[in-house]
């Protein structure tokens, strides 16, 4: 039976357009994430929409509150968690907010990185896959599936829907 943790991911975009606000997991040395670099987001609460969690997360992590989010897409990451969990994400941009963000959290630092800095960062590696489709100027949905095992991923696959995309019925 497949009963994934359900959570959120979400990449704020500066006014600018051209920086993102990303998390330093840098703060406890036993997190799985420690060392790299993320999006803010987290578990959904039960009870909880996925709009709802996303602009939890993103008030609770950095002090922002949400105006305009976008679905950008889902990924299922069977075997994701440190235990071999199974995870399903909701994948948003968050294109206007306001608010002044923080600049940490008891996980790590807040910086607004510039997109085109943003692969030579310490990412976990299967995000360089599927930030591309973030911050493409379609408006077509992704949902994929990458697998993980040992904190790798073994494959990636999507399916866009939309604008810009096939819309399968």
């Amino acid at each position: 039976m497949f009963t994934p943790i359900l959570a959120t991911l979400g990449y704020v975009l500066a006014a600018d357009r051209r920086h993102v606000l990303l998390i330093h997991r840098n703060r406890r040395p036993g997190d799985p994430h420690f060392g790299k670099y993320n999006g803010l987001g987290g578990k959904l609460e039960p009870g909880e929409d996925i709009v709802a969690g996303m602009k939890r997360e993103v008030r609770e992590e950095s002090g922002l509150e949400c105006d305009t989010l976008l679905l950008r897409g889902t990924i299922s990451w069977p075997g994701f968690g440190p235990g071999g969990e199974d995870w399903f994400g909701f994948i948003f941009r968050i294109d206007s907010f306001h608010g002044t963000p923080r600049r940490d959290n008891p996980e790590g630092t807040l910086e607004w990185v510039p997109l085109e800095r943003l692969f030579e960062l310490p990412l976990w590696e299967g995000d360089r896959h599927f930030l591309p489709l973030v911050f493409a100027d379609s408006t077509a949905q992704f949902h994929g599936v990458m697998p993980y095992r040992d904190g790798r991923p073994l494959a990636w696959s999507y399916h866009l829907l939309g604008p810009g995309g096939p819309v399968l019925r």
